[in-house]
């Protein structure tokens, strides 16, 4: 490989990194040609790519992509798996490969460019895939928040019945008082007439 090719692959492999949503570094001793070519495969699954590269090259990539901690990687044979879809589960694949093949170790890694070690990576392997993290976390967001609108609910309609059963039992409003009406007046009585001097002389003639 000449330097332009070889330059051209540093490129490569920087911008790998760069773009990568994790990058994991495993050791690849005792892997074969055709384990590699069929973990190539599992791979695409996650949309992740596995990559044997010179460590010097990988140095220089690692350098040219800012990512300095994969430089404390690269002893003894490393290859990197660039993920550009599920961690989780590209994780899984390169776990469960390396304990059937008896290789593959991990070395560690990087995710959203922080800085994983081994035990990290390992334990992102016993992760679930991504779709089932996805669904318990709606999940368990859901859940608080039914609960919230149930509550709410039952709020609102408990204040409704209260003031329901409140006005049920307020007691009819009583008519108001009409004024009594004012007794009439005594009226004075009428003075009986004066017998006239005359009906007395007419009843003193009738008596004789």
């Amino acid at each position: 490989m000449n330097r332009d090719h070889k330059a051209a692959l540093v490129e490569e492999l920087a911008e790998q990194i760069r773009s990568a949503e994790a990058v994991f570094a495993v050791d690849y001793r005792g892997i074969s040609v055709s384990d590699a070519a069929q973990l190539r495969t599992r791979l695409r699954e996650s949309d992740t790519r596995f990559r044997i590269v010179k460590n010097s090259l990988s140095e220089r990539a690692a350098e040219k992509a800012g990512a300095e901690a994969l430089k404390s990687m690269l002893e003894g044979p490393t290859a990197f798996a660039f993920v550009g879809g599920d961690a989780a589960l590209a994780a899984k694949a390169l776990g469960e490969a390396g304990r059937a093949l008896g290789t593959l170790e991990f070395k560690g890694g990087l995710m959203d460019g922080a800085e994983l070690g081994a035990d990290e990576v390992r334990a992102i392997a016993r992760l679930p895939a991504r779709p089932v993290l996805e669904s318990q976390l709606i999940g368990t967001i859901a859940s608080p928040m039914t609960g919230l609108v149930r509550g709410l609910n039952g709020l609102i309609a408990g204040l409704a019945i209260q003031l329901q059963q409140i006005a049920e039992q307020k007691p009819a409003a009583e008519p108001e008082p009409q004024p009594e009406a004012e007794a009439p007046e005594p009226q004075p009585e009428a003075e009986k007439p004066q017998e006239s001097e005359a009906d007395e002389a007419g009843e003193a003639e009738s008596e004789e």
